[in-house]
C-alpha cells in the first residue's frame, strides 16, 4: 500500500493536467503588453482581399472617392461638437467621408451621437502609450476601413486632441484635388491610385540610434538595418494602396511588436509606419505630416498642450502655416477645456475657407 507522501506526490502528478485546462478559468490572467494576433490576421486578411475599388465605380452612380477619419482614443471625444461642426460644414458633404472610432474597451468610451453614430465604432482592444498596442490599434481601423467601403481613398488618422483646422471642403479639395495630386477621372477603370501620402518620415534625428537599439542591438535585424530605420509623427493620412501595405505587412511587424529593453527612447508607433513605408515606396509621400505638433517646451514624449487662453483667430491661423509645400490641416494637442472657445471661433475662424 502506498505511503502517504508518495499517495499526495501520484494525486498532485495526475491533477496537473487538469490544473492546465482548467486555469484560464480559476486563475487571474496574465497581462499582456499587446493582445495576440490571432483575431488581427483574420481581419487583416479580410481587408487585403476587399473589392477592388475599380470594380465598385465601375456600378455605382456618380462615384466620390471618400476619406476616412481614423479616431483613436481612450477617453470620450471631447471635441465631438467640433468634428461635428467640421462634418456639416459643406453641403451634401455626407458621401464624401466615413468615421471609424478604436476606444479602449476599459475606458468607457460613450457614442457623443450625431454623426458619430454607434456603427462608427470597431471592435477595440486596449492600449498604451509608447507600446505596440497604438500600433495594432491603427492598424485595426484601417483595415476596418478597407473592408467597409472601396470608396475610401485617403485614411486619415487623428486622436481626441486632435482639431480640424479648416473645412471639410477645404481638406477634400485639398486631397483630392490639388495641384500637388494626379488623379484621374473617377469613372471605371479609369481610376488612377497616384495619390502620394501624406506621413512624416526623419532620417536625422538627434537620438535616432537610441530609439532603433531600444529592443536591443542587434534586435530590429536583418529585417530593418539601421539605415533604414525612420521615425515619423503618429498621425498620418496614407491613401489606399499604403494602407493595404500596412495592414498586409508581417515581416516589420514582428520586430516593432518586440519589448523595449529601454523604455525612454521607445516610441513604436511613431516608428513603425514612417519606416515601413520609407521602405516600401518612399516616393509615394510626402514625408511631412497634416497634423500640426508643438513641441516647444514638451517633457516626457508629450508636445505642447493648448488651454483656453491660446485660443485666437489668430493661433488658428499659425497652425495652418508651415515651411513646407503643403499645409496643415490639422492640429493637437489640446486640452479639453479648449472645447468652448474653439466653438466660438468654429464658423467665422476655423471652417471659413
Amino acid at each position: 500500500m502506498l505511503s502517504s507522501p508518495m499517495l499526495v506526490s501520484l494525486t498532485l502528478f495526475l491533477s496537473l493536467p487538469l490544473v492546465l485546462f482548467f486555469s484560464p478559468q480559476i486563475l487571474t490572467p496574465t497581462y499582456f503588453r499587446f493582445s495576440s494576433d490571432a483575431e488581427d490576421l483574420t481581419l487583416f486578411r479580410r481587408a487585403t482581399a476587399a473589392p477592388h475599388t475599380t470594380t465598385h465605380l465601375a456600378t455605382a452612380t456618380n462615384p466620390k472617392p471618400k476619406i476616412a477619419f481614423l479616431f483613436l482614443t481612450n477617453s470620450n471625444l471631447t471635441f465631438a461638437p467640433l468634428w461635428e461642426k467640421f462634418f456639416s460644414s459643406a453641403d451634401s458633404n455626407h458621401n464624401l467621408f466615413n468615421i471609424y472610432i478604436h476606444a479602449d474597451p476599459t475606458a468607457a468610451v460613450a457614442s457623443p451621437g450625431g454623426v458619430f453614430h454607434r456603427r462608427c465604432f470597431i471592435p477595440s482592444k486596449k492600449t498604451h502609450r509608447a507600446s505596440p498596442t497604438l500600433i495594432a490599434a491603427a492598424r485595426r481601423l484601417l483595415a476596418y476601413a478597407l473592408i467597409d467601403d472601396p470608396l475610401n481613398q485617403y485614411f486619415a488618422l487623428v486622436s481626441q486632441h486632435c482639431i480640424p483646422v479648416s473645412s471639410l471642403r477645404f481638406v477634400y479639395n485639398y486631397l483630392f484635388k490639388n495641384p500637388l495630386v494626379s488623379l484621374a477621372s473617377f469613372a471605371g477603370s479609369n481610376y488612377n491610385y497616384n495619390l502620394p501620402s501624406f506621413i512624416e518620415i526623419l532620417s536625422d534625428e538627434p537620438n535616432l540610434y537610441e530609439r532603433y537599439s531600444a529592443r536591443g542591438e542587434k534586435a530590429m535585424l536583418p529585417e530593418v538595418p539601421f539605415e533604414a530605420f525612420r521615425v515619423g509623427s503618429q498621425f498620418f493620412v496614407l491613401n489606399r494602396r499604403h494602407t493595404e501595405v500596412v495592414v498586409r505587412d508581417r515581416r516589420l511587424w514582428k520586430k516593432f511588436k518586440l519589448p523595449c529593453v529601454t523604455e525612454e527612447p521607445c516610441y513604436p508607433e511613431e516608428h513603425y509606419f514612417p519606416t515601413l513605408l520609407s521602405m516600401e515606396d518612399s516616393n509615394g509621400c510626402t514625408g511631412f505630416t497634416l497634423t500640426r505638433v508643438n513641441w516647444t517646451g514638451c517633457w516626457d514624449g508629450h508636445p505642447h498642450l493648448y488651454t483656453p487662453p491660446e485660443i485666437s483667430p489668430e493661433l488658428i491661423r499659425r497652425l495652418r502655416v508651415s515651411n513646407s509645400s503643403y499645409p496643415y490641416l490639422f492640429a493637437r494637442k489640446f486640452s479639453p477645456d479648449c472645447l468652448a472657445p474653439l466653438m466660438d471661433i468654429a464658423d467665422d475662424v476655423i471652417f471659413r475657407d
